[in-house]
């Protein structure tokens, strides 16, 4: 049985799945995670899959113009990004937000982002940055680890408290910086914090010299669809800036982003 990337395994026993599907996906996934270009074996490595169906997937996505071959190596074509953007355009939240987080990101002249929980990471479903702000390279469909991004650390603050130690016993807590909380005990705690007290906040966790804080984006019913963010240079804000000035941005937003959606 083919284990996924995110530590899920897949359905192969459930009668209507496709399991060439399952190889596709995983394949094009595994650019990804790579950074690059593949060979088969490489491939097959990641997925778990044997090296004669990857080759025969990665045939068939250049086939269909999602790849292309360079010797024993390929790359995703340009056509692979219809995958990305058919969500983008299609998803009644990215259209709903885009324009709050322009006016959020031009009021603080920061970068603001909406993320939504995909297994063990926040994922950017929209971005808006600002000019002033910093250039870190995160884009729509960037992804950041939940245990230890302010979105991420939102998004987990609704899910039961069970449930979010389980997934963190699972999954890989590196040190991104010395500053990194890497234990249970402690991202936990951070995580009810958010419960308690409405917003997540991170100190350089992520990256030196960033700090970042989120709120939940809560629907018409208080069902929380994603989290809401605002990161700015350790050198314009301290923390206590951030929570005086910035979380007050972010609950305006989030205001009428409730009424919205």
């Amino acid at each position: 049985m083919a284990i996924h990337a995110d530590g899920k395994e897949s359905q192969e026993s459930e009668p209507e799945y496709v399991m060439g599907l399952e190889k596709g996906l995983s394949i094009i996934e595994a650019f990804g995670i790579k950074k690059g270009a593949l060979t088969v074996t490489q491939a097959a490595e990641i997925t778990g899959h044997t090296k004669g169906s990857v080759r025969r997937s990665l045939l068939t996505l250049c086939g269909l113009g999602y790849a292309v071959q360079d010797g024993y190596s390929y790359t995703l074509a340009p056509r692979a990004l219809r995958l990305g953007y058919a969500y983008v355009v299609s998803d009644p939240l990215t259209k709903v937000v885009q324009p709050i987080l322009e006016i959020t990101s031009e009021r603080t002249q920061e970068s603001a982002s909406i993320a939504v929980l995909d297994s063990q990471d926040a994922v950017f479903v929209a971005r808006s940055t600002h000019r002033r702000s910093l250039s870190s390279g995160l884009g729509v469909g960037s992804r950041l680890p939940a245990y230890c991004s302010a979105t991420g650390r939102v998004l987990l603050s609704d899910r039961p408290s069970a449930e979010v130690r389980f997934m963190l016993n699972r999954m890989a807590r590196p040190a991104l910086t010395p500053h990194t909380r890497t234990t249970i005990t402690s991202i936990m705690r951070e995580v009810e914090f958010v419960g308690k007290h409405g917003y997540a906040i991170i100190d350089e966790e992520l990256e030196i010299g960033i700090r970042s804080i989120a709120v939940p984006i809560r629907n018409a019913r208080g069902e929380m669809v994603a989290a809401m963010s605002l990161s700015v240079s350790t050198s314009r804000m301290t923390r206590e800036d951030v929570v005086e000035h910035l979380l007050p941005e972010l609950e305006i937003a989030r205001r009428h982003l409730a009424v919205l959606l």
